[in-house]
């Protein structure tokens, strides 16, 4: 039996599926981009954009239109890891990132939009570990339901300084479906400097977790 995964400090993280070559709970998404806006519209109902005011937007929004995960993590051992992602996001300026680009660094991906009431409790952990880690692993936002105005307002609102691609067609939803649901917002990726997924949080990310994850995946290319 393999040793259990542990964080820099020694101490074991929790969920953590090494044994097993697949995630243990995944949504497959085969029918198109149609079919993952679809789920997003079911999962996003009664999120309002319209005229809101955008700091209101960024900083207030119910406790509804969201599916939370309940914090769960899956680390992947590097053997036992998938193929290397691919996507294409469309940034907020106009340019695109590929999966491809990003690699050579471990990158941390957030799927997220503003009026997700977990999405900012979350926001002022990843502007920190952002912060300390920037420099070794690169962070990306994707942005599945607001525009650009909303979306900035709520970066500024939480001092977030790493980009975030729109996401309003699903595109980039749908490349990473193995491991994403549709419906589970927040959710957080991790991937190795091979563009493989190396750790996954389904929820609201607890800051020291995702940190140890973090430190784990930039020491494996140290």
């Amino acid at each position: 039996m393999s040793t259990p995964p542990t964080t820099s400090s020694g101490a074991a993280l929790v969920n953590s599926p090494r044994s097993s070559s697949r995630p243990a709970a995944r949504t497959r998404v085969r029918t198109g981009v149609v079919a993952v806006v679809a789920a997003l519209g079911l999962a996003l109902t009664g999120c309002s954009s319209g005229n809101d005011d955008l700091a209101e937007q960024a900083n207030a929004g119910g406790d509804k239109g969201y599916v939370a995960g309940d914090g769960s993590v899956s680390e992947y051992a590097p053997d036992q890891r998938k193929e290397p992602v691919t996507f294409d996001a469309a940034m907020y300026d106009g340019s695109t990132v590929t999966a491809e680009s990003m690699r050579g660094k471990p990158v941390v991906l957030n799927f997220w939009y503003a009026g997700c009431a977990p999405c900012r409790a979350e926001a002022p952990d990843l502007a920190a570990l952002h912060a300390e880690h920037g420099d070794e692993a690169q962070f990306m936002g994707v942005n599945l339901r607001d525009q650009q105005a909303t979306a900035e307002a709520f970066e500024r609102n939480f001092t977030i300084t790493y980009p975030s691609a729109t996401d309003l067609n699903g595109a980039v939803l749908l490349a990473l479906s193995d491991y994403v649901p549709p419906q589970a917002v927040p959710t957080t990726l991790v991937l190795d400097s091979q563009g493989r997924v190396a750790a996954r949080v389904l929820g609201k990310a607890d800051k020291s977790t995702l940190g140890a994850l973090i430190k784990d995946t930039v020491a494996e290319s140290a």
